[in-house]
């Protein structure tokens, strides 16, 4: 009787993330808040990356994807020297937050040296700033930096790189991103491996008790965002899976819907091994 009455209620749920009108708010309902608070006691966010945007309607595409219910603006910077591209600046963060753009700004350093940037992209409004441990030679004292502005700070993990770098920062960690794709260009395929990743990663941050986000990046589809989501992660980067033609409000608000059904019947799922 218990368990036939759980599958009843996250059903509903399930339901009515999955039809929810596009005026609907961005944030997850009270109650499907709470059957992600009995998982990871986290709601999902998802995180739409500008490197697939028009980046001539920079200021347009990002209301537009926050407006059809995205969480968290990413923030893609290279340098060509950790990685073989060059994007975006403090510059540009500066002004989309002059523009208005009120969600958090995810700003993902694909750079080296890290130091010199970090004030710079906090000055220009960043919330949260992450770096791969193999551009600083200080990760303690580059997260520590970042904290010091008043960013929440995270680390960045390529698909070779271990885990290990995080073991002994994890009281300085508000987030960790794990790289299902190699850094550098949009619009590449998920590498499988990286659901392993995400469990271990999943079980360290449980064992630490420490307040941390799993993010993923590379690859998230509606197709395998279920998987994604049941491996552990509780933050999405989508970027060519977002920003695609045609560039409108109402067909981001048809992805990220999608998106949110299949995090919905990943919450289902797990409840039910539970229960």
């Amino acid at each position: 009787m218990v368990k036939s009455t759980a599958v009843a209620v996250l059903a509903t749920v399930g339901v009515a993330c999955a039809f929810a009108p596009a005026s609907a708010p961005s944030r997850p309902t009270s109650s499907l808040r709470m059957a992600n608070n009995a998982w990871h006691r986290k709601d999902f966010q998802i995180a739409p990356s500008i490197l697939s945007a028009d980046m001539a309607k920079l200021g347009e595409e990002v209301d537009n994807a926050m407006a059809a219910g995205a969480d968290v603006v990413h923030f893609d910077v290279m340098d060509n020297h950790y990685v073989p591209n060059l994007t975006i600046g403090p510059l540009v963060c500066k002004a989309l937050r002059n523009h208005g753009v009120k969600n958090d700004i995810d700003v993902h350093l694909m750079v080296s040296p890290v130091d010199r940037i970090v004030g710079d992209f906090a000055e220009a409004g960043a919330s949260y700033i992450t770096f791969h441990p193999e551009a600083s030679p200080h990760v303690d004292r580059t997260l520590q930096l970042i904290k010091s502005t008043g960013c929440k700070s995270g680390l960045v993990f390529n698909p070779a790189t271990p885990l290990d770098f995080a073991k002994y920062v994890l009281d300085k960690v508000d987030i960790i991103l794990l790289m299902s794709v190699n850094p550098g260009f949009g619009g590449q395929a998920f590498i499988p491996a990286t659901l392993d990743k995400l469990r271990e990663a999943r079980a360290m941050i449980d064992e630490s008790g420490f307040d941390i986000r799993l993010e993923i990046d590379g690859g998230v589809t509606q197709n395998n965002i279920k998987e994604i989501a049941e491996a552990g992660a509780d933050m999405f980067v989508a970027g060519s899976a977002v920003f695609k033609n045609p560039r409108t409000v109402e067909a981001y608000t048809d992805t990220i819907t999608k998106l949110r059904a299949e995090l919905a019947a990943a919450q289902i799922g797990k409840a039910l091994q539970k229960a």
